[in-house]
């Protein structure tokens, strides 16, 4: 059966600044979080850091070259804040925005549209001394740095984002402390959320002033929740879930409010202090979309001994090398569930994607199981549209290998193989058929 796409669907690829660029410490770039955390002993698999990455800083050119070659229509790539300013807040630096101009200039001579993200987690490590996002000052910052860059590429970059997974940040990085910054704190991780909600809402509101011809957005993290059991306890843990994960940063966004039972819980309970007056006003800007990291749902039962009250449930069907449920059809009970709760936003797939073993066999390499994997979500997404879901396009994560956070260079998502010793890249056997159904716009079981 084939699944035909709408005639303007967007297909994309995706990346982001610190597990691509490299060039750490070239052309006035200063250190982010993720350089401390990942030359800390111990935070990361072997030690691996982004140093060197896919040397994408040097390299930007070949790597267009190939988005072209495989018929991308929109590249998503992340700012890194390091190289805009040498103070992290005022002094700029124009070598690094530079090469955000030619990385755009060279996008759109090549027709693929230039879609930019301002926070893929790498906070100048300044700003982290002076209390990172739970310094409520940092979102003052971020919103200048915001201004810089739409002045620079405002009218060149047909959509932004304005935070890449803001839950995985507060409570990843401030809660359990296995990302960067490395923070094991409630109250931090609070302030966090509360800060980056904040920075974008007055971002959002910036951009919309300053009569910017092109859309505004925030991409999170979101997974269906799924219950063990038809049992009380465990739909009202589910919930929890929910509420942690997927509502504390769409409700805000899009209803300008927190989710009451997480503000009930001992975990949202001091929100309410950090919240001052207008700040949920600010937050609830009108966004022109909604982008949305899918990889896998969750099952959740009750726990009365987790302070959480619940623990997810591992299943025993496919998982990828991450550990991760092999689950497409969540994304079309995901997707569907966002337009029954907030309404007919236009919806983005920002990143989809799998982790798996790659081998290169006599220079080419066979994944058919990312295929796969790819394939079965994109059809999830069709049925999703077929069934008045409002996407807009999809994504896929990543455009190539490169550094996956605390597992360095161990998991391998890209549809183009980096060879780490020598950077070449090679087109993977899943790029080449994405390339088909990008050409054909569909694609058939």
């Amino acid at each position: 059966m084939k699944y035909i796409f709408p005639e303007d669907f967007l297909w994309g690829a995706a990346t982001a600044s610190y597990q691509v660029e490299g060039a750490y410490d070239t052309d006035g770039r200063i250190p982010s979080v993720w350089d401390t955390f990942s030359k800390t002993p111990g935070n990361v698999y072997k030690g691996h850091t982004g140093d060197i990455a896919c040397d994408h800083y040097n390299r930007y050119k070949e790597d267009v070259a190939l988005l072209k070659k495989l018929g991308i229509k929109a590249y998503r790539f992340s700012i890194a804040w390091t190289r805009i300013f040498t103070d992290g807040k005022y002094t700029l630096n124009e070598k690094g925005i530079n090469f955000y101009k030619n990385l755009v200039k060279e996008l759109k001579e090549n027709g693929i549209k230039p879609v930019a993200t301002l926070f893929h987690w790498d906070l100048p490590q300044i700003l982290q001394d002076e209390g990172g996002w739970a310094n409520r000052k940092t979102a003052e910052y971020f919103v200048h740095y915001a201004s810089v860059m739409f002045n620079a590429l405002g009218e060149d970059v047909c959509q932004w984002i304005t935070f890449n997974e803001p839950a995985v940040y507060a409570y990843v990085g401030n809660l359990y402390g296995t990302h960067a910054p490395g923070i094991k704190n409630l109250e931090i991780t609070q302030k966090t959320i509360h800060n980056m909600m904040l920075a974008h809402g007055e971002t959002v509101k910036l951009y919309k002033n300053s009569q910017f011809r092109g859309q505004i957005g925030i991409t999170l993290n979101l997974s269906p929740n799924y219950t063990d059991s038809s049992n009380e306890e465990d739909i009202k843990a589910a919930k929890i879930s929910e509420g942690i994960w997927n509502k504390m940063f769409l409700d805000p966004v899009l209803k300008g409010k927190y989710p009451e039972i997480i503000l009930n819980m001992d975990f949202g309970k001091n929100m309410k202090n950090i919240i001052k007056s207008g700040d949920m006003e600010t937050i609830n800007q009108k966004i022109d979309f909604l982008g949305i990291n899918y990889y896998s749902r969750n099952v959740i039962k009750w726990n009365e001994n987790n302070p959480l009250k619940y623990d997810t449930v591992p299943q025993n069907n496919e998982k990828t090398a991450m550990g991760w449920e092999v689950y497409p059809d969540g994304l079309r009970v995901l997707l569907k569930s966002i337009k029954k709760d907030y309404g007919d936003i236009p919806l983005y797939i920002t990143e989809n994607g799998a982790a798996y073993e790659d081998t290169p066999e006599n220079g080419e390499i066979h994944d058919k199981k990312r295929t796969e994997f790819l394939k079965n979500h994109f059809i999830a997404a069709k049925k999703a549209i077929d069934e008045g879901v409002n996407l807009k396009g999809y994504y896929v994560w990543s455009f190539m290998d490169n550094y996956e956070w605390a597992e360095g260079y161990a998991k391998r998502f890209g549809i183009v193989y980096v060879d780490y010793e020598t950077l070449q890249r090679t087109v993977k056997d899943s790029a080449k058929w994405y390339a088909e159904v990008i050409k054909n716009n569909f694609t058939e079981e």
